[in-house]
């Protein structure tokens, strides 16, 4: 049950300390051509909480359930485990899953508001791992997994590991939100699936994105997508109305949810996207896949529109 969808849901995310994220959007787009829209948060403003987000799922996946079975295709902008050559060692016999890693991470992380995970990486059990401060260590390299690495081979960017916690575009804190923010709605839901780990069925699936790609695939390159009408151009490539303007110019964040909605529209009936070779057991079992990663066939790059 991997090819029909009726709706599509794109989230940029965030793992930052805080009691509200600019870095969180949510966009939304049924099947067909219709443009994706913006999601307010309850309450009104741009602000997302990640217990909101939780909220709006649980909700959203139950109203699509109630409207007649539908099926809702759902991508988060984080990684949804961590590299296994490392977190094998959490467990004593080196052999957990995924949903066993979501339970350690929830024990470490508890206490922490909002689905935060700071406390993961602090605690002795788990920190061996992770570079939080200084300078790299000789010899320390943060852990992969196989899907960022073929996220590089595909020429879609090159995802960081979910094992550095410093500088510049660090995404392990997003990874731990987001794991936290998984368990909780597979704890309240039970018509929800998380890809690769579960085959997609009725009500909600959800999939890990790399927003890039699907700004890569549509021919826009290394650029953010800052204007209405810059996303337009990367909409059309994706087989989607254009937007609505406003007066506003939308935030980099939104463009990201925007892109990602219409993009898992685009990719989700094409071959091999739910069955790219280099997807292992252990990607299925244990770490995760980018969804879109692996996928045969070019970039649907358009004459004229060549990357930035």
């Amino acid at each position: 049950m991997t090819g029909t969808f009726d709706g599509f849901v794109g989230i940029d995310w965030s793992g930052a300390a805080g009691k509200r994220y600019q870095g969180i959007a949510v966009a939304e787009c049924a099947a067909g051509t219709a443009a994706p829209l913006l999601v307010d948060p309850p309450g009104g403003g741009r602000a997302w909480t990640r217990t909101q987000v939780l909220d709006w799922l649980d909700a959203r996946i139950g109203r699509i359930g109630r409207d007649g079975g539908g099926r809702l295709l759902i991508g988060i902008d984080c990684a949804f485990s961590l590299p296994f050559d490392t977190a094998a060692g959490y467990f004593p016999d080196g052999n957990g899953d995924v949903f066993a890693l979501w339970d350690l991470v929830e024990r470490a992380c508890h206490a922490d508001p909002d689905l935060f995970g700071g406390a993961f990486p602090r605690d002795p059990a788990y920190a061996a791992g992770y570079w939080t401060a200084g300078p790299r260590a000789e010899g320390f390299a943060p852990g992969r997994r196989a899907t960022e690495d073929a996220c590089r081979a595909d020429g879609y960017g090159s995802p960081e590991s979910p094992y550095k916690l410093i500088g510049a575009k660090q995404v392990g804190k997003g990874a731990l939100a987001g794991m936290r923010l998984l368990r909780a709605l597979r704890a309240r839901r039970s018509d929800v699936a998380v890809w690769p780990f579960q085959e997609p069925g009725n009500g909600g699936t959800l999939v890990e994105i790399y927003p890039r790609l699907f700004l890569m695939r549509a021919g826009w390159g290394l650029r953010k997508v800052r204007s209405w009408t810059d996303l337009n151009r990367c909409l059309a490539l994706l087989d989607s109305d254009p937007v609505e303007e406003v007066r506003r110019e939308p935030s980099d964040h939104e463009t990201d949810a925007l892109v990602s909605a219409a993009g898992l529209r685009f990719l989700s009936g094409l071959p091999g996207v739910w069955n790219p070779a280099a997807l292992t057991d252990r990607a299925r079992r244990q770490e995760g896949w980018i969804f879109g990663v692996g996928m045969r066939g070019p970039p649907c790059l358009a004459p004229g529109f060549p990357p930035g």
